[in-house]
């Protein structure tokens, strides 16, 4: 099980749901479309790169921090509820076609039923447990779930089987959103979830409707007989439609009428979620680059020792008359005693072992669970191979972080992490690091997924002072290691007297006029 950003949670991509009609739960990407407009009648392709292994978003997810490293702007959250097969799934996709917002996540309240005893699951057998009252949800799981989802925090998402009536032991792992559409036929039916909502928004569709669709749902997907259909509709649907569901649309700030074909209301609700967007827009870069740099560096640097050997690869690297072969061959060697050096780190406790000869031998092992390498694509994967050579069954994990070249910030683009990543030691490997913006991204996206601070190293070949400066303010106990500390950097943020494009020079992409952050070129993609 890994870690993936960008995703959304998706029961079904028919018209409508509640009650017990989404037995397929899935993660579907969810990337939307850049527009020009908030019209949602147009469409364009999805700003996405699929290969055989990844799905790699062109429209990145910017800044949800600020130049201190904390979280500043939460996930809007929009809620929506209305009776089983009223069209909420629909109006849903449709929000989504329609914004112009890179991360959005659709989280289904069927993903929240309890799971069945023994007596529960003969009588939903027959039709006679009722998955239409408030009851039948795990309501503490789904505030609790959809709470670190707004602060901006990686969750897990249960998958529920309604052919056993219980949870997969695989759950789904969502992170990354900038918006979450909530759907549920009770989304307004508890005080701490109403708590969490933005907008909320009751999708009201005529009843004859609603069965309708139900009917035809069942039958053809389900396999379910009309009269089974019908005895279930009457006895716990249309109650609890008339109990609970109407009455929660007072609660309501915008009433759809007609279901996912009111173009016009959708359009409404995009202009508003715009609006809130654009009022939640953080600069952190530009900040970043601006701030003065009086203060000594920080204690929680460590550079490693300029000896002659080290010196000499950094000369054979910054000129920029050595040739491709040269590069890589020298940069993989300051590369392996960076990595040496960086393990030196972690922490470490005495044992005693006995040698061949039958003595005793005062000795210390690693202390922690596990080593995670992440690096920063895509300069930063060139560093996996030194880690791998040095450190037996390390763990890898990736994050593309690019540069928008319109807004100048950082954007989360990709992000693939091992399982339980939290209770690991993280290498966080780039190569070069000028302003700190992009390393501050991958920083907080490791705290959102609950790794320690102190359990974090940040592990770059060269780096500019500002950079050390901005990630050691930001985050006081992350360990900064790095083979060289540069003074300074030019007006297009690059790092003087610096290396280079690493990335372009090591992969023979050279494109020396579009350096950016993190020594990745300003291309939309680029690993």
């Amino acid at each position: 099980m890994e870690t993936e950003c960008g995703k959304k949670m998706s029961s079904r991509s028919d018209s409508g749901s509640g009650g017990e009609d989404s037995p397929d739960q899935r993660l579907q990407a969810a990337a939307v479309p850049r527009r020009k407009s908030a019209t949602s009648q147009s469409k364009t392709e999805p700003p996405l790169l699929r290969t055989g292994t990844r799905t790699i978003y062109t429209a990145g997810r910017p800044p949800w921090y600020d130049q201190h490293g904390a979280q500043s702007k939460e996930a809007f959250v929009i809620g929506l509820c209305g009776g089983s097969a009223s069209g909420k799934t629909t109006v849903a996709n449709n929000i989504i076609e329609a914004l112009d917002v890179p991360w959005v996540v659709l989280l289904s309240m069927d993903s929240f039923y309890k799971v069945l005893c023994e007596e529960d699951q003969a009588l939903a057998a027959s039709n006679d447990y009722n998955f239409d009252h408030p009851g039948a949800f795990d309501f503490e799981l789904l505030v609790a779930t959809l709470r670190k989802l707004k602060k901006g925090k990686s969750v897990k998402i249960p998958v529920y089987d309604f052919t056993t009536h219980k949870r997969h032991k695989d759950w789904k792992h969502v992170y990354g959103a900038s918006v979450v559409i909530f759907e549920g036929i009770m989304s307004f039916a508890d005080k701490d979830l109403l708590q969490l909502l933005d907008m909320k928004i009751f999708v009201d569709t005529d009843s004859d409707i609603r069965l309708v669709r139900r009917l035809r749902r069942d039958i053809a997907e389900r396999g379910r007989d009309i009269e089974g259909v019908l005895k279930q509709y009457n006895k716990f649907v249309k109650p609890a439609f008339d109990q609970y569901i109407e009455p929660s649309m007072r609660l309501a700030d915008i009433v759809v009428p007609r279901g996912g074909g009111n173009m016009v209301a959708i359009d409404l609700i995009v202009q508003h979620v715009h609006s809130q967007m654009e009022e939640r827009e953080l600069s952190v870069r530009a900040v970043l680059a601006s701030a003065p740099q009086t203060a000594p560096l920080p204690r929680t640097l460590s550079v490693l020792e300029s000896t002659p050997q080290v010196r000499g690869l950094h000369t054979i690297i910054r000129d920029k008359e050595t040739s491709r072969d040269e590069f890589i061959f020298y940069s993989k060697r300051l590369m392996r005693l960076l990595i040496e050096h960086a393990l030196t780190f972690l922490p470490s406790q005495p044992c005693t072992i006995q040698t061949p000869q039958g003595q005793a031998y005062e000795g210390r092992r690693y202390k922690g669970k596990g080593i995670t390498g992440v690096s920063i694509l895509r300069a930063g994967e060139t560093m996996e191979p030194a880690l791998r050579a040095v450190c037996k069954d390390v763990r890898i994990g990736k994050i593309l972080i690019q540069t928008n070249l319109d807004s100048g910030e950082p954007e989360l683009h990709y992000l693939r992490l091992p399982k339980d990543i939290s209770e690991d030691h993280v290498i966080l490997m780039d190569s070069t690091v000028s302003t700190g913006a992009a390393a501050m991204m991958a920083v907080r996206v490791m705290l959102d997924h609950e790794v320690c601070e102190e359990r974090i190293m940040l592990v770059s070949l060269l780096m500019a002072e500002l950079g050390v400066h901005s990630v050691a303010y930001a985050f006081p106990r992350v360990k900064i290691i790095t083979t060289a500390v540069d003074k300074g950097l030019d007006h297009l943020l690059h790092v003087i007297p610096g290396i280079g494009d690493f990335g372009d020079r090591y992969f023979g992409t050279d494109r020396s006029d579009q350096w950016s952050e993190g020594g990745e070129p300003e291309t939309p993609m680029s690993c």
